[in-house]
């Protein structure tokens, strides 16, 4: 086999930010990204699988190219499958035609995710703060309003502004109090679980019009999703996830840019991650091996995929939630289980990018980030990369302005993302020289995006399964982490756990 030493110095490569611009390193960023996709191609396992290894790994996203690595580290034999011809799962680059990589999947990194970023420090993957000086835009429909300019969290709509700040405070002292490893112990569980955000925001504030319209700012790029499909105890649970074991989740963070969750991205693209594990596991990687049937047979479990068999002592499964259905089992699942992978829902999602000569909204003062409550553009970000002198604008097209937006012809959806963008950035916006998107709904082996969310009555009665292994298989994948689920740094961390759980039963 040839594969590659697994050896990770986070002290050794992590590279600071003021050194990364130094010397061009930032171009360099790029085509090392370019250069590790061929060699991860040619590394990988090109011909039959072995016939048994001590544990196989179903998925090579984040979480699964994790925890083989820390079961190789352990000193198990250890085989990656991933059913797509990349890896990276809803990790994605995209190689713009004017030049710099951008992400078409997950992009952000921010404070307390600190396991993602030891991951990449140690892999000599640096990463770049998000523009943010200057002011943010706020597009509302209410003509006695129309676009604002602000900073914060909130913007200055006076019809919503007293009623969204008292509806964040209840919702970050409800996540203070919940424990994020058993949301469902939680004493209001299920009473939290019957009714949806939505629900709760019609019911505990004035303007509850208005503020359900700007919430979805927040959910339909972070869940793909708006407030009436999102049970109230999940979305709590989510807040809570929003820190680490010293810090308490917040909304703030989560939803912010600045000592937010959007705060950074990586240079050359988030998939230089799972690229790099990939390159250091070698041939333990197995492209084009969809997992059709996984059976515990005599003490053993056998892992049919596409390209054959293998035997061995344990699996991690670390596919989406949605896809593990797809798999056989034998003996079947835990109706608990079952259920709740059957009710999870994948949110609908696409990135739209539109890119232009320059970031001429910096020049105006514009941090690039804005919000609007109607349109196709709920939610934009200043997406331009450090390796050329373009700006990129975002949009974020999820949930009911998927819905809306995503079924039309591409002219007539870029047509409407421009517009978007010119409402809260100028006319300029409607010229860019090169525009691109990406639907999550299109890739067979996600079929949506971000991450599997909770509707109402799932999460208090189903939820406990997320985690349980079933026989000798364990699980792994952002969904299932107790900390940043749906995030890189969740995928990080169940990817470390599922790995520990395995090595620990060999």
């Amino acid at each position: 086999m040839n594969t590659p030493s697994l050896a990770i110095d986070p002290g050794a490569l992590a590279l600071g930010r003021r050194g990364l611009f130094a010397g061009g390193a930032a171009a360099l960023g790029v085509l090392a990204t370019e250069a590790l996709e061929a060699e991860v191609n040619a590394a990988t396992l090109q011909g039959p699988l072995p016939r048994k290894v001590d544990v196989v790994v179903v998925g090579g996203g984040i979480a699964g190219l994790v925890a083989a690595v820390k079961v190789a580290r352990g000193g198990r034999s250890v085989l990656v499958v991933e059913a797509r011809n990349r890896v990276g799962g809803r990790v994605l680059n995209h190689k713009l035609a004017t030049g710099g990589t951008i992400e078409a999947g997950g992009a952000f990194i921010g404070p307390t995710q600190r396991h993602i970023k030891a991951l990449a420090d140690g892999l000599g993957i640096a990463t770049f703060k998000e523009y943010v000086t200057g002011k943010n835009v706020y597009v509302s429909s209410n003509p006695l309003l129309g676009r604002q300019e602000f900073t914060g969290t909130v913007p200055p709509d006076p019809t919503i502004l007293l009623d969204a700040l008292l509806a964040l405070q209840q919702l970050n002292s409800f996540a203070a109090d919940m424990p994020v490893d058993a949301p469902w112990s939680h004493p209001r569980a299920a009473e939290w679980d019957r009714i949806t955000l939505g629900d709760w925001i019609r019911q505990h504030t004035i303007n509850s019009r208005g503020i359900e319209s700007l919430i979805k700012a927040w959910t339909q790029p972070g869940f793909g999703a708006d407030p009436d499909q999102l049970s109230l105890l999940y979305v709590i649970h989510y807040i809570a996830c929003s820190g680490d074991e010293a810090h308490v989740g917040t909304f703030e963070r989560n939803s912010d840019v600045i000592n937010g969750a959007q705060e950074s991205r990586f240079v050359g693209g988030s998939q230089r991650v799972p690229l790099a594990l990939a390159k250091r596991l070698g041939d333990r990687v197995a492209l084009n091996a969809p997992v059709s049937r996984i059976a515990h047979v005599d003490g053993k479990v056998r892992v049919r995929t596409a390209r054959g068999v293998v035997t061995c002592r344990r699996v991690i499964v670390a596919a989406p939630p949605k896809q593990v259905l797809d798999i056989e089992f034998l003996p079947g699942m835990p109706a608990g289980r079952r259920t709740l992978l059957t009710k999870m829902q994948m949110g609908r999602l696409m990135k739209c990018d539109a890119v232009y000569d320059k970031p001429f909204w910096r020049a105006d003062g514009l941090t690039g980030f804005g919000i609007s409550d109607s349109g196709a553009v709920r939610a934009a970000f200043d997406n331009g990369v450090p390796s050329t002198s373009h700006g990129v604008l975002l949009a974020f097209v999820g949930g009911s302005t998927w819905r809306q937006y995503g079924t039309l012809a591409k002219a007539d959806r870029r047509k409407a993302v421009l517009e978007g963008f010119a409402a809260m950035f100028g006319d300029k916006a409607l010229h860019p020289i090169e525009y691109t998107e990406h639907d999550w709904t299109h890739e067979r082996w996600t079929r949506g995006g971000p991450v599997a969310m909770y509707p109402p009555n799932v999460m208090a009665t189903y939820g406990r399964h997320i985690r349980q292994p079933f026989g000798r298989i364990h699980w792994a994948g952002t969904e299932t982490s107790t900390y940043w689920t749906g995030y890189m740094d969740g995928a990080v961390r169940s990817g470390k756990r599922a790995a520990a759980e395995a090595l620990d039963k060999l």
